[in-house]
């Protein structure tokens, strides 16, 4: 059995929608509901069932279905109406400009205490840091002991660390 979408809207999407107000809706959200009842129906049509016989009751079964699902994404979204001065006050996730000057300022002086390293101190610690590698992978590409290893990367964080100290 093949329903009439559009005669069906025409005759009950006005009392559909004066439901939904009723549920507590706004006018606007229940017609939006109302809509998209409709569109559901025709998107995926009732099988054979008894809502067959009854298209009016299934089309208010589905707004209902609908509307309660929207009151109930509703209540977990839950919005905040702020004002403007509440809005200013939101903490801002970017850095401070002080921040940023300052974080630029310890990039730059860890980039030349790195500089500064022996060059094996330095592949190390880049090698181990940067690249992700594992003490016993350092290891093995620079053909050391894994304790040896340890001292360099150790005396590279000594070196950047009393670098950076007074900053």
């Amino acid at each position: 059995m093949s329903w009439d979408l559009h005669r069906l809207f025409v005759r009950h999407a006005r009392d559909i929608t004066a439901a939904l107000r009723r549920r507590g809706l706004s006018e606007e959200t229940a017609a939006d509901i109302t809509q998209d009842t409709f569109v559901k129906v025709l998107v995926s049509p009732p099988g054979n069932s008894v809502t067959v016989h009854n298209p009016a009751a299934y089309l208010f079964r589905v707004a209902r279905n609908l509307g309660i699902d929207h009151q109930r994404r509703e209540r977990v979204l839950r919005r905040v109406d702020l004002s403007a001065e509440d809005f200013a006050a939101i903490v801002d996730p970017a850095p401070s400009p002080e921040a940023a000057v300052y974080d630029r300022q310890k990039l730059a002086l860890t980039r030349a205490a790195l500089s500064e390293l022996p060059e094996r101190t330095r592949i190390a610690f880049e090698m181990h840091r940067l690249d992700d590698m594992t003490i016993a992978e350092v290891a093995a590409e620079l053909n050391l002991s894994t304790s040896r290893i340890w001292s360099l990367i150790r005396d590279a964080y000594d070196h950047i660390d009393a670098r950076l100290t007074g900053l």
